[in-house]
C-alpha cells in the first residue's frame, strides 16, 4: 500500500506551530525563573519599606545603594542615595553598576522606569497595599527575589503575629468611642492637603481603631474650608519631617476653618516619623500601638 504524503505546506505549518509553542513556553517562563536566576549581589533598593525588609531578613550585605526614603535602620543611611523614589534618575542608579534593582510599586516617574526596565539590569517591583496582608505580601516578594523563602516565612510569621495582636487590641474599642482623625499631608497657601481613602494614612488610621475624618474621597486632595469644618476631626495627624521645614502647630491652629474643629480647640495634634507611620513594613504593629496610645492616651 502506498502511503500518501502530506502536502509540504501543511508540514511547514505544523512545524511552525510547534516552534511557536516552544517559544511561547519559554516566553512565559521568565516570571517563574526570575527569582532563581536574579543576581542580587549588587542590589539597589527603592522604597523605605523594601530596604527595611531587606535588613530585617539579614540580607543587607547585598545593598550598594538606596533611595531617599530608606532612612531605617540607621545603617541604611550610610549607603549612597540614588534619589527620591518618585523622582528617580536612571543615570544615577545605573552608575552604581547594580546587578538588580528592587523597587516598591508606585516608584517613578514612568519615563525613568522605562529607561531602567530597558537597561540590561533586572528591574523588579514589590506590590504595595496598606493592609496586614499587604505587608506580608511585600515580605514574601522580597524574600522570593533574594532567594530566601525560609527567612521570609519566619519574618512573615513574626510580623503577622505582632500585627494580629496590635490590630485586635485596637479593635476592642467600641465604635462610639472611636475618634475622627484628619491626616494632613501638607499646608501650602493656607490650603489643607488631606488624606482620603486608599492611602497609607487611611490604612494606619483604620488599623489603629480610629475613623478617617474625610474618608469620602480617594487619594489626597485639598480641602475647602467647609469640608474641614464638616469633617469635625478630634485629632490632627501629620508626619514629623524632622528637618524643621514642615508646618508648625501654631500655623495649623491659625488656619481659620481648622481653628473651629474639636482637634484644634483641644490642640490635639500628633506627629510621627513618616516611614514608621506610613511605611507598612516590619514595624507597623509598633506604629499601630504608638498611634493608638497617642490618640486615646493609653
Amino acid at each position: 500500500m502506498t502511503m500518501r504524503k502530506e502536502p509540504q505546506s501543511k508540514r511547514l505549518r505544523a512545524m511552525a506551530f510547534s516552534v511557536a509553542a516552544i517559544i511561547s513556553s519559554f516566553a512565559a517562563a521568565p516570571d517563574v525563573m526570575a527569582a532563581d536566576k536574579l543576581d542580587t549581589s549588587r542590589l539597589v533598593s527603592v522604597g523605605g519599606d523594601v530596604t527595611e525588609i531587606i535588613y530585617a531578613l539579614g540580607e543587607q550585605n547585598r545593598l550598594i545603594a538606596r533611595d531617599t526614603t530608606s532612612m531605617y535602620p540607621e545603617a541604611a543611611t550610610k549607603l549612597p542615595d540614588v534619589g527620591y523614589m518618585r523622582a528617580l534618575s536612571p543615570e544615577g542608579i545605573l552608575a552604581m553598576n547594580p546587578t538588580a534593582i528592587i523597587a516598591i510599586e508606585g516608584s517613578g516617574p514612568p519615563e525613568a522606569l522605562n529607561v531602567l526596565k530597558g537597561a540590561s539590569v533586572p528591574f523588579e517591583t514589590v506590590p504595595n497595599a496598606y493592609t496586614r496582608e499587604g505587608i506580608l505580601a511585600k515580605i514574601d516578594r522580597v524574600g522570593d527575589l533574594l532567594a530566601q523563602p525560609d527567612k521570609a516565612k519566619a519574618l512573615e510569621d513574626k510580623v503577622g503575629a505582632d500585627l494580629d495582636a496590635a490590630i485586635a487590641d485596637a479593635a476592642k474599642r467600641p465604635e462610639s468611642e472611636r475618634k475622627r482623625i484628619l491626616f494632613i499631608l501638607s499646608m501650602q497657601g493656607g490650603k489643607i492637603m488631606a488624606s482620603g481613602t486608599g492611602t497609607a494614612a487611611d490604612g494606619i488610621i483604620k488599623l489603629s481603631g480610629s475613623v478617617n475624618a474625610v474618608g469620602n474621597f480617594p487619594g489626597y486632595k485639598p480641602l475647602t474650608d467647609e469640608a474641614i469644618v464638616e469633617a469635625k476631626p478630634d485629632v490632627i495627624l501629620m508626619m514629623n519631617r524632622g528637618d524643621g521645614s514642615g508646618t508648625t502647630n501654631e500655623d495649623l491652629l491659625k488656619q481659620p476653618a481648622l481653628a473651629l474643629t474639636p482637634a484644634a480647640q483641644k490642640k490635639a495634634i500628633i506627629r510621627m516619623d513618616g516611614l514608621y507611620l506610613l511605611g507598612f513594613g516590619p514595624r507597623t504593629a509598633s506604629a499601630v500601638r504608638e498611634l493608638n496610645a497617642a490618640i486615646y492616651g493609653s
